[in-house]
């Protein structure tokens, strides 16, 4: 930095973890904050936030769903922004949250004012942060899946594709089909096994016909669900979270390896 010459405020940035990169992928959620800060932004992750009470709502309990929203809304005030390395998340916060609260005027307003707030990771950094270019290698064939939330609620889709496109050594090979839900859908998986397994079985066989040797995507439910398949299928496809290539922790451990 030039001498008496200012740095830029750093935006304070609150990342919301997600209960499955917490309990079965934290490494994502170091990478989501290492691409955060290299952006220039100072990020906290507050202590009290919870699930973001999508298995609650997609089973119908609204009263339970509404008791989650409002901790985590309280959890998240305060904050410039909100940015989750997930597209369902992000969806469920910033799309589904307010009309949960229809019969009460004032958490309606809290609700609405944390809708605004709220960004997918992707997209808070190409789109909000106007990152072009991250400073990482990942040497190989990748292939990338539009999760459905991210793509269908937030617009999630040429964003990780431009930061992908400046990693050292990587090379982008599509699927046929990278717009087809790969059959978790969070409780639809639990309620209809026969069609998700169905679906989740065309979906590998995409991926599998790419040639590529590591499936990417924004969503870690849906990478978990198609890793499951892609090792009972015999697949030697490396599952990783977008986040961790681009943030240079892709030389690890593939989701779902080492597991039965």
């Amino acid at each position: 930095m030039l001498a008496g010459v200012s740095s830029p405020p750093r935006r304070r940035v609150a990342l919301f973890v997600t209960c499955l990169v917490d309990l079965f992928r934290p490494s994502v959620g170091f990478a989501a904050v290492k691409l955060l800060e290299d952006a220039g932004c100072t990020v906290e992750v507050p202590a009290l936030q919870v699930c973001c009470g999508q298995p609650a709502y997609n089973s119908g309990d609204r009263a339970s769903t509404k008791a989650i929203a409002a901790q985590v809304i309280e959890a998240f005030e305060g904050y410039a922004f909100v940015v989750a390395p997930s597209g369902s998340c992000a969806g469920m916060l910033s799309h589904h949250y307010p009309g949960l609260f229809d019969d009460d005027p004032a958490m309606k307003v809290r609700a609405e004012a944390l809708a605004g707030r709220t960004h997918e990771l992707m997209a808070f950094l190409v789109d909000v942060l106007g990152v072009t270019r991250v400073a990482a290698r990942y040497d190989g064939a990748v292939t990338f899946h539009d999760s459905c939330s991210g793509l269908r609620e937030l617009g999630v889709k040429q964003q990780p594709r431009t930061l992908l496109g400046s990693v050292e050594g990587l090379t982008l090979r599509e699927m046929t089909t990278p717009e087809v839900c790969c059959g978790f859908g969070g409780t639809f998986c639990v309620k209809y096994p026969e069609i998700s397994n169905a679906m989740v079985g065309e979906k590998t066989a995409d991926i599998a016909a790419t040639g590529a040797a590591t499936l990417l995507a924004g969503d870690l439910g849906c990478l978990m669900n198609m890793a499951g398949k892609l090792q009972r299928a015999g697949h030697a496809v490396k599952p990783r979270h977008v986040a961790e290539v681009l943030g240079g922790m892709g030389g690890q451990a593939a989701i779902g390896e080492g597991e039965a």
